[in-house]
């Protein structure tokens, strides 16, 4: 005879499957992309070109929207206050994840807990570029004319308290430089003042400094990665020339919303793997100057602790520099 315990089992069971049955397999409608700047940049681009590999690997349209202000703290606030279905995604750099946090005071969003990491697409490295004609030709000969000179060295940066001025402070402080920051509005804006003769030095991305070594109008002297880039392989890094565990780039990545469900991670962590060990996906961020994650980098667990370690390496260099949140 069939027991009672037997019957409620069996009714549990029943119910689970029509449950189960009933919830439609991630994704099944289209999937937002938040992009907290204007059209153009790095992370524009890069979402661009993600969209249509999400869309094809995923099986849904990809929606890519640009929501810029603030740093990008418009943009991320969007996506962190968004319902927790993993429908909604943002293309997270160092301006609202490592950034931001360090200072603007009142972020309106909690960078560490308020985000899921679902993997890292690519990093551009800094770099130090001088004037084509400067007598500098290496970090050693920079921070002794720095330190021989009354007055400090020009360099320029996208910003005050942008990525380039941060990773400037820190690098300033691990070689004894003295140089005399020189702000700009974005990494762009500095060019014509540097083409121009005006500006010695620019601390920025790789990205920015290879069209002009390229075409002569400046000369790179070093990279801050961890080993020489194919694109200048005679370029030697910060590393090589006594500056020692200086790594420095500007990355891109993709987050879902904190407590999207556990199959729209492992979806999107699936997509994105694949994506970035593409041959194209990666031949097309070499011709950005960019490198594509490799390893734990495209994976949310190492895209997680690549953050907060980049996250803590700001917070060091903006009280290094005095910079307090405002």
């Amino acid at each position: 005879m069939t027991s009672r315990r037997q019957v409620l089992a069996a009714a549990v069971a029943i119910a689970s499957a029509r449950t189960a049955q009933a919830q439609p397999a991630w994704p099944d409608r289209p999937i937002r992309v938040i992009v907290p700047f204007a059209a153009g940049g790095n992370a524009d681009t890069i979402a661009r070109i993600l969209q249509p590999r999400l869309q094809e690997r995923l099986g849904q349209p990809v929606v890519v929207e640009n929501r810029p202000g603030a740093g990008g703290s418009v943009g991320a606030e969007a996506v962190a206050r968004a319902r927790p279905d993993g429908y909604t995604l943002l293309i997270g750099s160092n301006g609202p994840l490592s950034v931001n946090p360090v200072v603007q005071a009142r972020l309106p969003y909690d960078a560490a807990r308020d985000f899921a990491p679902v993997a890292m697409a690519m990093q551009v490295p800094h770099c130090l570029m001088v004037q084509t004609n400067s007598p500098y030709r290496s970090v050693a000969d920079v921070v002794a004319a720095s330190r021989a000179q009354a007055d400090a060295i020009g360099i320029g940066t996208a910003g005050v308290a942008s990525a380039t001025h941060l990773a400037l402070e820190s690098f300033k402080a691990a070689s004894g430089a003295r140089l005399l920051h020189v702000p700009y509005r974005g990494g762009g804006a500095a060019v014509p003042d540097f083409i121009a003769g005006n500006l010695p030095m620019l601390f920025t991305e790789f990205s920015t400094a290879l069209p002009l070594h390229n075409d002569r109008k400046g000369r790179i002297i070093a990279v801050a990665s961890a080993a020489r880039l194919p694109a200048l392989p005679d370029v030697p890094t910060m590393i090589e020339q006594g500056v020692a565990n200086f790594v420095a780039a500007s990355y891109v990545g993709l987050l879902a919303t904190a407590g999207s469900p556990p199959e729209a991670m492992r979806a999107l962590g699936a997509a994105m793997a694949a994506i970035v060990a593409e041959p194209d996906f990666r031949a097309r961020m070499a011709a950005m100057g960019g490198e594509a994650a490799n390893g734990a980098l495209a994976t949310p667990d190492g895209f997680a602790a690549f953050i907060a370690a980049d996250l803590g390496t700001s917070r060091a260099a903006a009280q290094a520099a005095g910079i307090r949140p405002e």
